[in-house]
């Protein structure tokens, strides 16, 4: 094998795991849930002071959310309430 069909093969290889691995959400059957995360593992919006995904300070901040299979968000019970497709005060 040349250097040339290594890297070629190593970039087929490195393309293909990459498309493997990408997030459910992007099939479009993912939707943003606020107030179910734990601290720290939100997907993003956490609110002021944090910066994105893992950032939140608290379990279940209404400002942060988490991807969660569509359709179940409003039905997702947490200590604080109801999951929420929208932010809410924390």
């Amino acid at each position: 094998m040349t250097k040339t069909d290594t890297a070629l093969s190593l970039a087929a290889a490195i393309t293909c795991a990459i498309a493997v691995s990408a997030p459910a959400h992007a099939a479009g059957d993912m939707e943003k849930c606020y107030g179910v995360a734990l601290a720290g593992q939100n997907d993003c919006a956490a609110g002021p002071g944090t910066t994105c995904a893992g950032t939140s300070t608290m379990d279940y901040q209404g400002n942060s959310w988490k991807y969660v299979p569509a359709g179940t968000c409003v039905t997702m019970e947490t200590p604080k309430g109801m999951g929420s497709l929208e932010a809410m005060d924390s």
